[in-house]
């Protein structure tokens, strides 16, 4: 019997050491008995550039997510309050898919604990609804507070244990 595979979502790959991050997920992922699949497993073919490569980028990533079992996603704040705006996608894409998801941060007060209140610093009212992330995240993911193992084990439980 084969390893389930989980798609790692993350800014992860923004990182200056993004590909041995990749590594470092990907041998957890194996020591919890799971095949993790990393979108920069994906090689970009020679010679595409700008658009062309991005969309190359974001169908590879597409196929990733379909061929994977779960997802795990690396939802803490990136480029300010909120999770990274590609991540929250393809969150919603495996949801959409019938996927289990968990996604992990390390932040787990409210959004009014995290934004300091009622309105965020343009005026915009910050959602009470006691989540952590917005609801559309919050609501569709199964949360853990803590890192990507934390997340692996809540996740292995789950798939274990679904219906």
């Amino acid at each position: 019997m084969h390893a389930p595979t989980v798609y790692l979502a993350g800014f992860d790959v923004f990182r200056p050491d993004a590909v041995s991050q990749g590594e470092r997920l990907k041998a957890c992922c194996a020591a919890q008995g799971w095949q993790g699949l990393y979108p920069l497993d994906n090689a970009l073919p020679e010679g595409l550039q700008g658009l062309a490569a991005a969309r190359w980028i974001c169908e590879a990533n597409l196929a990733l997510i379909r061929r994977a079992d779960a997802v795990l996603a690396n939802l803490n704040h990136f480029r300010g309050a909120e999770p990274d705006s590609g991540t929250a996608f393809e969150v919603g894409f495996a949801v959409a898919l019938g996927k289990p998801v968990v996604g992990y941060l390390d932040d787990g007060r409210t959004l009014r604990e995290q934004l300091g209140g009622a309105q965020d610093a343009d005026g915009l009212t910050v959602e009470d609804f006691g989540l952590p992330l917005n609801l559309m995240l919050a609501c569709t993911a199964h949360l853990v507070v803590g890192d990507a193992r934390a997340g692996l084990q809540a996740l292995s439980y789950r798939f274990r244990n679904r219906p």
